[in-house]
């Protein structure tokens, strides 16, 4: 069944790809493993980056969700050093109705909104929540030095 849905999910990604996401499997042989690559938003301090991601499908996809990871650095209250995402619709909100398009476009909205509410990296949010604009000229170095 998982195999069934994520070769349906990649026809329909052909077919109509997310502006600003490139995704797919990273060899025919294995479509349990992707990668892809999200173009910073225009109007975020990640504008002008291109940030990599492994996302890697469980054998019980769609009823559990995808774990997506960040490759490439980048300073945000909701991702940590590790590339670790904190999306909720990545843990406790997943559904087996979402796809791998919904969770990028979710990624893709969440570096243009951040949520320093329920961050994984507390000092950034907090950064984030009282000098945004230290935040933001942080954010630009990272995605300047890492991600261009």
């Amino acid at each position: 069944m998982a195999l069934t849905r994520i070769e349906t999910e990649l026809i329909e990604l052909q077919k109509d790809p997310p502006e600003n996401i490139s995704v797919g499997p990273t060899e025919p042989t294995n479509m349990f493993y992707w990668k892809a690559s999200i173009n910073g938003p225009d109007d975020s301090p990640y504008q002008s980056g291109i940030f990599f991601l492994d996302i890697q499908f469980p054998q019980d996809y769609p009823c559990k969700p995808p774990k997506v990871t960040f490759q490439t650095r980048i300073y945000h209250p909701n991702i940590n050093s590790n590339g670790v995402i904190c999306l909720d619709i990545l843990k406790d909100k997943w559904s087996s109705t979402l796809t791998i398009s919904n969770v990028l476009l979710s990624i893709f909205s969440l570096l243009t909104y951040p949520d320093p509410d329920d961050p994984l990296v507390p000092e950034i949010a907090s950064l984030y929540k009282f000098n945004k604009q230290r935040y933001e000229q942080t954010a630009r170095e990272w995605t300047n030095r890492y991600a261009t």
